[in-house]
């Protein structure tokens, strides 16, 4: 009888969570999700223009940035357009902050491709009195702050909300904090100093700052953003790069729900992973171990330092953050190993809300059921 009974709860628990999954999925904030569409659009296009353009502004095609900012828009759209569609309190006014991120995203990333286009800068072109990038300046200066504070209020109505289980809930708390800061640390950007540049035309163009961070005592005004950069991201290799701890920031909450995703996968396999506090604990050492890395990365970038070419402190700092993590991680899978939870049968560690776990759900006896 207490077999049937427990069969039971399970099997009502599964179809509960079956019915989560697909509404999640039916739910899925849909300016959000139309602005991921575009930005996939934008980002294939870019593609096509990398082949065919060889137009180049600082060292690198004029499509590579329409092309960075299209795809990962589109990947923080996605992502946030899921986490919209959980049921949480305050769900209208987070509607219209998606909507708000959504519209403001497509009209800046837009500007980024029409500037691309046209052979010439979308960012710190402030002084150009063409009138397209005037424009094109004034939806950046409404833009961008309109980005920050629509992700930042939405962090504020769900950081004290548990949406769905412990380790999902961790990663999305720590994510979201972790982009807002890394959209914050884009500001800085803007007291790199000036420089002065030519468009793809030949035109001069005085730019009232770049990403690159150098010595104040050896700044001039020249194009210290078109020295060779590393491949494919064309990071600064001459000074700091603020755009390092911006990207780091941003993509924290997607690294945290994979790892979320891993665990749930792993699970099955690994007993010890079954409880869902020992995965909670895990993502909550690993994003610790990411806002240290986020740490370093800002520092080194605002000391006028290049990602390649770390100096002593910052891989003692590195090496000493390495080994922090790595007692953390020894430390709960110790405590998972000598102090196991009973078996509940009601929380099965495989499934989530999260539509992208659906595939690797399959696995499991009770998900084929």
């Amino acid at each position: 009888m207490p077999t049937s009974h427990s069969a039971a709860v399970a099997d009502r628990s599964a179809q509960v969570r079956h019915r989560r999954r697909t509404g999640s999925v039916a739910r899925l904030h849909r300016p959000l999700t139309w602005m991921a569409l575009v930005m996939t659009v934008l980002t294939v296009t870019s593609l096509v223009g990398l082949l065919v353009d060889d137009r180049m502004l600082l060292g690198e095609s004029v499509w590579l940035k329409p092309l960075k900012f299209g795809f990962a828009f589109a990947l923080y759209g996605l992502t946030l357009a899921w986490l919209l569609s959980l049921p949480h309190k305050g769900s209208r006014a987070t509607w219209w902050l998606g909507t708000t991120f959504a519209v403001a995203g497509v009209l800046d990333v837009g500007f980024i491709a029409v500037q691309a286009a046209r052979g010439t800068f979308s960012h710190f072109n402030n002084f150009d009195t063409d009138p397209v990038n005037e424009i094109g300046q004034r939806i950046f200066m409404s833009g961008v702050p309109g980005l920050f504070l629509a992700n930042l209020v939405i962090v504020v109505i769900l950081s004290w909300q548990r949406l769905v289980d412990r380790p999902t809930a961790r990663a999305i708390h720590f994510g979201l904090a972790l982009a807002v800061t890394g959209m914050a640390m884009g500001y800085l950007m803007g007291y790199t100093g000036k420089q002065l540049v030519r468009d793809t035309n030949g035109k001069v163009i005085e730019l009232i700052s770049g990403h690159t961070v150098i010595d104040p005592a050896s700044r001039d005004l020249s194009p210290r953003d078109a020295a060779p950069g590393m491949p494919i991201t064309n990071w600064s290799t001459i000074g700091g790069d603020l755009r390092v701890p911006h990207f780091v920031g941003l993509h924290g909450i997607q690294i945290l729900l994979l790892t979320v995703i891993a665990l749930a996968w792993l699970a099955p396999r690994y007993p010890w992973l079954r409880p869902e506090r020992t995965r909670a604990a895990l993502v909550g050492v690993l994003a610790l171990g990411y806002t240290g890395l986020l740490t370093i990365v800002f520092t080194q970038a605002i000391r006028a330092q290049p990602l390649i070419h770390p100096d002593t402190t910052t891989l003692t700092s590195f090496v000493g953050l390495t080994a922090g993590v790595a007692l953390l991680l020894g430390a709960v899978y110790w405590r998972a190993r000598t102090h196991p939870e009973p078996n509940d049968p009601t929380a099965d560690t495989d499934t989530m809300p999260l539509p992208l776990v659906q595939p690797l759900a399959t696995h499991t006896p009770r998900a084929r059921v």
